[in-house]
């Protein structure tokens, strides 16, 4: 049995260790800067939290935005990724970030010099700095008030709930996820996430100059080129074009932590095989990685180079097996299941068609290829 001095103390820990949870903040204020050694954690259920870092392998300082309740650190935001503070975050005890009470929000290395800020349009009253339970880093007038800037309208590599892809023709933002450079280094790398919005929209990867993958468009539901998505439970998704956006809610790893295993649990990547690739097969090719060789043509097209084809290189293409027999009429659509609908970059989109009017509008022209 404890003693009672023992239990008074055991009872003076919890209690301030209780306080201390409790007047954890979430905000800065003019005069009250958040300092190297601080983290803000946000309120309601303390998901994330907010603080100077140095990544594993480098000797720079970040500010940055983490999972609060994750044991592995995970950064999903970095502020400075393209403006670090030289040595490491154990030798920059002066870096703070603070807000003027005009409201621009800044990063300082302990020298006082700034490395990273935001200035608003206009003047703020009173203007704070919040990190919000979503993982959003805010500036707004007054707690709670109208929001002057947000770290949402720049995702950096991870996508997370509330947070968008996609064009804001409001806030003229195009928002997209860019790679690491390396995992000691968060400055942008090669690879990006982008909505494209010419024609029907959708989403590519591109690495460096090239496009690795796309999403397909919107069928109502889901990206045609991610059909798995109807499986998924515990996720939001939302798509939204309109003249004010065209924006989707999406992760382009979507991952749950696993406490015990102390590590994260993959629900979704991209590319998946060679067939999730832009056209692996060229134009009129079908790539079924069920097949061997994946590549084939669609019914009534034949190898262009018959040569490449027999060497399983399937990018020469197809071309019609019979010449175009538009104006007589004797040509049509066959049905391809499952398939990922082709490249929209160049199409033509009318909303108020049915299925058999948008039919019957390509067959009366001879340059659909739909």
């Amino acid at each position: 049995m404890a003693s009672p001095l023992l239990c008074v103390l055991l009872y003076l820990i919890r209690h301030l260790a209780a306080c201390h949870a409790a007047t954890a903040r979430d905000t800065i204020t003019p005069g009250s800067p958040l300092a190297a050694n601080e983290t803000l954690v946000s309120g309601g259920e303390g998901n994330f939290a907010l603080g100077f870092f140095t990544p594993p392998g480098a000797n720079s300082t970040y500010l940055g935005v983490w999972y609060n309740k994750v044991s592995l650190r995970t950064v999903v935001w970095v502020a400075n990724r393209e403006a670090p503070i030289a040595g490491a975050v154990g030798d920059n005890q002066g870096a703070t970030l603070s807000v003027s009470a005009g409201g621009t929000l800044a990063i300082a290395a302990g020298n006082k010099t700034v490395v990273w800020s935001v200035q608003p349009a206009s003047r703020l009253a009173s203007p704070t700095a919040q990190i919000l339970d979503n993982g959003n880093l805010v500036l707004a007038d007054g707690v709670g008030g109208a929001v002057a800037w947000e770290g949402f309208d720049y995702p950096m590599d991870t996508m997370l709930p509330e947070m968008k892809v996609g064009i804001d023709y409001v806030k003229r933002k195009n928002r997209t996820l860019t790679s690491w450079k390396s995992p000691s280094d968060p400055s942008p790398g090669p690879v990006a996430m982008v909505m494209d919005t010419n024609d029907d929209p959708q989403v590519f990867i591109w690495n460096g100059g090239e496009k690795v993958w796309r999403s397909g468009p919107w069928d109502g539901v889901q990206f045609t080129g991610v059909p798995d998505t109807a499986t998924y439970s515990g996720f939001t998704f939302s798509f939204i074009n309109n003249a004010q956006e065209v924006t989707y809610s999406f992760q382009l790893q979507r991952s749950t932590w696993v406490e015990a295993a102390r590590a994260w649990n993959l629900y979704w990547y991209a590319p998946k095989d060679q067939c999730d690739a832009v056209s692996p097969c060229g134009p009129n090719g079908v790539c079924d990685t069920n097949n061997m060789p994946v590549c084939s043509c669609l019914h009534g097209f034949t190898p262009k180079t018959p040569a490449a084809w027999a060497l399983r290189d399937g990018r020469d293409w197809c071309v019609r097996s019979t010449p175009l027999d538009c104006r007589n009429g004797t040509d049509g659509f066959i049905t391809v299941r499952h398939a990922k609908v082709p490249d929209t970059e160049r199409s033509a989109v009318d909303g108020c068609l049915t299925l058999e009017q948008c039919r019957q509008a390509c067959l009366r022209n001879c340059s659909c290829t739909a």
